[in-house]
């Protein structure tokens, strides 16, 4: 007879050493896009991460860069390899939790496990896991340094543990477990909160376990108890109770004249003498629930006690230290993410409503010198009666979200939304587009990795209406919706034999889908696919692809009278699931030899002169700076400086002082002039007979808090405002052409003066102090922006940079207005591409690039066409030529298909000669255009920003090819367009939206 927990046990490890092999085989040899960027640096360092951290995380990451043994390139890949393991782990807890589910299923007492019961167990485990080990979500998390491995691991051996509480009849180990995973849910809040979401499912547990005849209203009480046990933590523990310090803070510090410090530490001790009194007094009196809840509590701070990390390193002045936590002030701030703003969840705002009044609400207190001030008031903002509602969905005020709200509901401007457009949108936008098409990508297919990408079913499988540039992309996946029939069976199965267990399942799985979907309210447009925030949803559903199996092996059984075969029997048939999975995403999850990431990081700094300043907008162009400066050591005399925080006071505080190799940032303006509360908005307010004003005279009565920059604020203190949109820097032009900053042949193009125009209405606090550095700077310092950058700053200076690679170079120059490109150091430039730029692994068409590697290849091709056309400009024709055959060399269509930018270098190709490099582009492009166009008209599909580009790109051919003589190419492609323009239904399609 078999011993199952022996086999269990082994059986669960070797699915474990499965998955964990998968992953450390696929797993990013580098930082990749995004946050692991960011976390990596922070870990490797313990700095501090953006809000509102997560410091277990970074302690037990940094460990795993031990491991690279001082070799900075290859701490990044241990570091993925620490996702790879905890992912394993969760793999493993996922398979012993689905044994746990198949022996309440079955009623098996532990040690009388039959053989067939067994068998049919552990086949139900092995592809419950490795059908979860190969989903589309959990795999992308898996191979990177990211805090979802982990966290889905804490989620993992959560529900495992209440499980195996479930099963254990001793009290006294009951409570042991009971603390145990107490423990576990406060280290998991220094990681991510999912793990608190399974609260509410695992009172039900507790519930069907301690009261031997549940009934629906004792179900709903635990429901609600587990609820508040969530809100207990989520509310009051993690930023409550930091929040109530603070207010006792400031109130022995500012009321009663203590020291810093004081009123936290009385919080402290009173707060820890209480739950001491508590728990003696609990064994004293023999109250044994209040003991275990009364502990429980305090392995909860125990775990929580994580956060420590985040103070004591933001007080040691960390290079990377996002909002500054140092004081319990700021700390609260830090852990309620408020720089995030704000998202409406029970009630709030129509998109339309009007704003009718604007009140003060809590005051903000930033530390001072003495005691704690305030800076600024919170601002309640009130609506519009009418147009509020419960439950809103359609809330955002900014004008994009608002189009975009209109577009989706087909509303007409100036058109009311109703609650029915509000719930239209929850349901198709929100659980449908946001949620629904997540879950499918995952069981049932996904089309391609293209933005908004829809899901597939099995009639997709043997459908010839993909064109060529889907079926070709590595995303494109099908699983003919065998893993969704497997778990429906699963489901089915789980509620009609074993109800308790099902309605776990179901809570397990709607908290972490579609209420966390609620509780999350996401505006109708996010920065990136945002399915791995649901993989504790598909975790969920995994377990009932593994009941499937059960249910499967008890019909086999029920014909042949032997379990055992049948358990063998259904795990064969359900075995090529996971299969098919693995072999659909193997090759758009295996991130071996991708470096682009880390390399275009690495291009953007070598494109700066040294001692730099280096200005970058989002995520994608910063994280991986900040990984290849902090790990790798890669250009530390380049200071970079994140526009959006720029917004802030910490940030422009931590600019000034030094770092690595960098000095810190000459700043005119005093931290009284640029801190919370001053000067955070100041609006432009054009003065009469005034066109201009002197940007060093505007910065010296700012700085001095001159009255003539007053503006009132209606009973309010007075608000500092601009007088003209046009600050003016005055250049000291003999100065500027001895240093050598003006390229050669641009001599011509020098002026005395850079306007530094205001783009709207207002400068924020961030553009006011680029002001600040840019006219304090005096040339002293070369000062680059990145194409995000300079396309997101408040002042209007591009025609005042100068392009030395992938960054432009503010110079006092004036771009002409003749000009057919901007302005390129073109010597500098080619250097700066040919010889230090990094395109390691861009050439390998087995290598998967998916969105954001396409779109930063993009941007290096726009720079070389930038470089070949100033090239042009100069008639150096051989070297125009040597970087754009470079281009195409380093970037091929086979590894990176032609994009906007290919297209553009085709007549730059014609220019110099190379015809058939020029044709061969066009027909890739062309052949690619007409096929989705076509493929959107016969789908009905709204024409997207990628459709829109291949008709212009048809628009740009035709008449070029025509000029070149290619005059029956031509002719093909314009007869394409117009019979593809001529199906549309809507006219025009540059008319579709």
């Amino acid at each position: 007879m078999l011993d199952f927990k022996k086999v269990n046990n082994l059986t669960g490890w070797l699915v474990f050493l499965v998955a964990t092999l998968v992953y450390s085989l696929t797993v990013e040899q580098t930082a990749s896009f995004w946050d692991p960027g960011e976390f990596i640096a922070v870990s490797y360092k313990l700095q501090v991460p953006h809000p509102p951290g997560a410091p277990f995380f970074l302690l037990t990451y940094r460990m795993f860069g031990f491991l690279a043994f001082g070799d900075g390139l290859s701490v990044a890949y241990w570091m993925n390899i620490g996702s790879a393991l905890f992912s394993g782990l969760t793999i493993l807890f996922l398979f012993w939790s689905i044994t746990l589910f198949g022996r309440k299923l079955f009623q098996i007492e532990k040690g009388k496990e039959s053989k067939g019961e067994t068998i049919t167990l552990l086949g139900a485990g092995i592809v419950g896991a490795l059908v979860y080990t190969f989903t589309d979500s959990f795999w992308f998390s898996a191979v990177e340094a990211e805090v979802y491995a982990m966290s889905s691991f804490f989620t993992a051996i959560v529900i495992w543990a209440f499980l195996k509480w479930d099963v254990i009849e001793d009290p006294r180990d009951e409570n042991r477990w009971m603390i145990f995973i107490a423990y576990l849910v406060g280290l998991s809040i220094g990681v991510h909160l999912l793990n608190l979401v399974t609260l509410p499912a695992l009172a039900l547990i507790y519930y069907f376990k301690k009261y031997k005849n549940p009934n629906l209203k004792g179900g709903i009480i635990a429901l609600a108890l587990g609820g508040l046990a969530l809100i207990i933590i989520n509310n009051i523990i993690i930023p409550g109770l930091p929040s109530m310090a603070g207010s006792m803070e400031i109130f022995f510090v500012n009321s009663l004249g203590l020291p810093f410090g004081s009123g936290v530490v009385v919080f402290i001790a009173l707060f820890v003498g209480s739950l001491v009194y508590g728990v003696i007094y609990s064994i004293k009196n023999s109250k044994v629930v209040l003991n275990t809840i009364l502990v429980s509590l305090v392995f909860i701070m125990i775990g929580y006690g994580s956060y420590a990390l985040i103070v004591v390193r933001a007080n040691q002045d960390t290079v990377i230290n996002q909002n500054a936590p140092k004081d319990i002030i700021s700390y609260v701030s830090y852990l309620k993410r408020e720089q995030y703003g704000y998202r409406p969840l029970m009630h709030g705002q129509y998109f339309d409503a009007e704003l009718i009044d604007q009140a003060e609400g809590s005051p903000i207190y930033l530390k001072g010198k003495d005691k704690y001030e305030i800076v600024d008031y919170n601002t309640v903002n009130t609506y519009d009666p009418a147009r509020t509602t419960i439950l809103p969905r359609i809330y955002s005020t900014q004008e994009r979200h608002k189009q975009i709200y209109r577009s989706k509901l087909g509303l007409r401007e100036g058109e009311k939304p109703t609650f029915g457009d509000n719930l239209y949108f929850m349901f198709s936008h929100q659980l449908g587009h946001m949620y629904w098409r997540y879950f499918m990508w995952n069981f049932s297919g996904r089309e391609s990795d293209f933005s908004d990408a829809p899901w597939l079913g099995i009639g997709d499988f043997f459908s010839d209406k993909f064109p060529d540039y889907i079926k070709e992309n590595k995303a494109h996946n099908n699983y003919l919706m065998l893993p969704l029939l497997l778990g429906i069976i699963g489901l089915i199965f789980q509620a009609k034999n074993d109800p308790k267990s099902f309605y776990i399942t179901t809570m397990l799985f709607l908290m972490m889908g579609v209420v966390l979907v609620l509780y999350l309210n996401s505006p109708p447009i996010e920065p990136r696919e945002r399915d791995y925030i649901y993989v504790g949803s598909f975790y969920a559903f995994a377990i009932w692809i593994g009941i499937g199996v059960m249910a499967l092996a008890h019909w086999i059984g029920k014909l042949n009278k032997n379990l055992a075969f049948a358990g063998i029997i259904a795990t064969l048939i359900t075995f090529p699931i996971p299969v098919l999975m693995a072999s659909q995403n193997w090759d758009d999850h295996n991130r071996q030899g991708r470096f682009f990431s880390v390399d275009s990081a690495r291009n953007f700094l070598a494109s700066c002169a040294p001692n730099a300043i280096l200005f970058t907008g989002g995520d994608n162009d910063t994280f991986p700076l900040w990984y290849v400066q902090e790990v790798e050591g890669f250009r530390t005399d380049v200071r970079v400086v994140v526009l959006s925080y720029f917004d802030t006071d910490w940030y422009v505080d931590q600019l000034s002082r030094p770092a690595y190799e960098s000095e810190g940032l000459p700043f005119s303006l005093e931290y009284e002039n640029y801190k919370k509360g001053t000067n955070d908005v100041l609006y432009v307010m054009e003065r009469q007979n005034l066109e201009a004003i002197s940007a060093k005279e505007y910065l010296r009565l700012l700085k001095n808090k001159s009255e003539v920059l007053k503006l009132s604020a209606g009973g309010r203190s007075s608000y500092n405002m601009v007088p003209s949109k046009n600050l003016i820097l005055d250049v000291d032009i003999q100065n500027v052409y001895e240093k050598g900053l003006i390229p050669e042949g641009m001599e011509s193009l020098m002026t005395d003066q850079v306007n530094l125009r205001v783009k709207g209405s207002y400068m924020t606090r961030g553009n006011l102090m680029l002001v600040d550095l840019i006219t304090s700077n005096n040339w002293e310092r070369p000062i680059y922006f990145n194409n995000t950058s300079l396309a997101t700053i408040g002042l209007d200076i591009e025609d005042y940079v100068v392009q030395e690679g992938l960054t432009y170079r503010l110079l006092p120059v004036r771009r002409p207005q003749n000009m057919r490109s901007e302005l390129v150091n073109a010597d500098l430039a080619f250097k700066n591409v040919m010889e230090e730029f990094a395109f390691r692994g861009m050439d390998n068409p087995d290598n998967y690039f998916d969105d954001e590697f396409r779109r930063f290849t993009s941007n290096h091709r726009s720079a070389i066409n930038a470089i070949a056309i100033a090239l042009l400009d100069e008639d150096d024709l051989d070297r125009a030529a040597e970087i754009l055959r470079f281009s195409l060399e380093k970037m091929p269509h086979e590894a990176v298909p032609y994009d906007l930018a290919s297209g553009q270098m085709v007549p730059l190709l014609f220019e110099v000669g190379e015809d058939d490099l020029a044709l061969d582009i066009v027909e890739k492009i062309s052949h690619k255009s007409v096929q989705m166009l076509e493929f959107y008209a016969r789908e009905g599909r709204d024409y997207d920003r990628e459709a829109m580009i291949s008709i212009e790109m048809l628009k740009y051919f035709i008449p070029l090819l025509d000029e070149r003589g290619y005059t029956e190419l031509s002719s093909q492609l314009k007869s394409g367009l117009d019979r593809i323009m001529g199906s549309s239904s809507g006219g025009s399609l540059l008319d579709r939206r």
